[in-house]
């Protein structure tokens, strides 16, 4: 008996010390295996433009800083990009020629704060992130979230870009509301062809700090040249953006209103809760979209991005051209091409 509990003991400590913990039965017999190689600090976020961001929040986190404050500070990058045509200050206008935007932001803690259609403040993230720390709401809007920044210290700013105003006035020689899978990379020049660093929308980012605790942020201009007072996913939580302590994170990108339609980053998250890795999980809710509505699905763009507790990631996107940058202690300026259901 004794001979069999030292087999037992050995075999655990040779596991342990190959990285690996395994489990055994009542027999002695294997009954699983977790690794504990740990895969964070990490940072994700969509878009190539999330080089630079991620390079932002890895400041942070490489210090032992915490997620949130990595990913306020990371999205705030794009923010203030004037050559990014949709996130921040350079986003372009809707129809009637105002620039306003959405962004939303959640903590390990279940803590969540967002803002939308807010006109003449050039960072939103941080805005949102107020409205969760100094108020019992979750989202302001419009005029409300303006005050709201204006009285915590915000100054209004002129977010139309002499850019901007050029392409708001070429489009309404045309008004055409129809939304065009990674229009951004055709709209106004030539050159931005699918795949670059033109071809992006919102910025959704998600860190993983040092203590394993996961926060989540995602800010945008809208949909370019939207109706006045249209709000996409992107500064609700559930939909642009939910994280989950327990399971991981996620977020999305692309057109709004079918993502809103599925709650999409809820569903991938609780996808994860269920043992699905992150790509198998986006690539569900992609699935979503394309079982309910397959005729819309082929004329637009929606991607996911998601990271579980242990640092592993994945997205999935209806269209080719969905890319995502990666940020850990191992390489700083990762970008990857996100796997995508149709080709064009």
């Amino acid at each position: 008996m004794s001979s069999r509990r030292d087999f037992i003991k050995k075999g655990l400590i040779a596991a342990t010390t190959a990285g690996t913990l395994t489990a055994f039965d009542a027999k002695g017999l294997s009954i699983g295996s977790k690794t504990n190689a740990k895969k964070y600090p990490i940072v994700i976020s969509t878009w190539d433009f999330g080089i630079a961001a991620n390079k932002a929040a890895w400041e942070i986190l490489s210090k032992g800083g915490k997620a949130l404050d990595a990913v306020e500070q990371g999205v705030r990058v794009p923010e203030a990009d004037l050559k990014n045509m949709t996130v921040g200050k350079g986003g372009y206008p809707d129809r009637d020629g105002h620039v306003t935007l959405d962004a939303c932001i959640m903590d390990a803690d279940g803590n969540c704060g967002a803002v939308a259609g807010m006109e003449k403040i050039g960072h939103p993230i941080s805005v949102a992130r107020l409205v969760m720390e100094k108020t019992p709401h979750v989202m302001l809007v419009g005029e409300g979230a303006l005050q709201f920044a204006l009285e915590n210290g915000f100054k209004e700013e002129n977010l139309l870009t002499p850019e901007g105003e050029k392409a708001w006035k070429e489009w309404l020689k045309e008004k055409k509301y129809k939304p065009v899978a990674n229009i951004e990379n055709q709209s106004f020049a030539a050159e931005r062809l699918p795949g670059n660093q033109y071809n992006h929308d919102t910025i959704g980012m998600l860190a993983l700090d040092a203590n394993g605790n996961i926060s989540g942020a995602c800010t945008t201009s809208g949909m370019a040249f939207k109706m006045h007072g249209r709000v996409g996913d992107s500064p609700i939580i559930g939909a642009g953006l939910y994280v989950d302590n327990e399971v991981g994170g996620a977020t999305s990108t692309g057109v709004g209103e079918e993502v809103i339609r599925n709650v999409g980053s809820f569903l991938v998250v609780e996808l994860m809760r269920q043992g699905y890795s992150p790509e198998d999980a986006c690539k569900e809710a992609v699935m979503r979209i394309v079982k309910k509505k397959p005729a819309i699905a082929k004329e637009i763009q929606v991607g996911f991005l998601a990271m579980n507790k242990k640092g592993e990631y994945g997205a999935y996107a209806l269209q080719q051209g969905f890319s995502y940058a990666v940020c850990d202690s191992k390489q700083q300026d990762l970008l990857i091409k996100g796997k995508h259901y149709y080709s064009y």
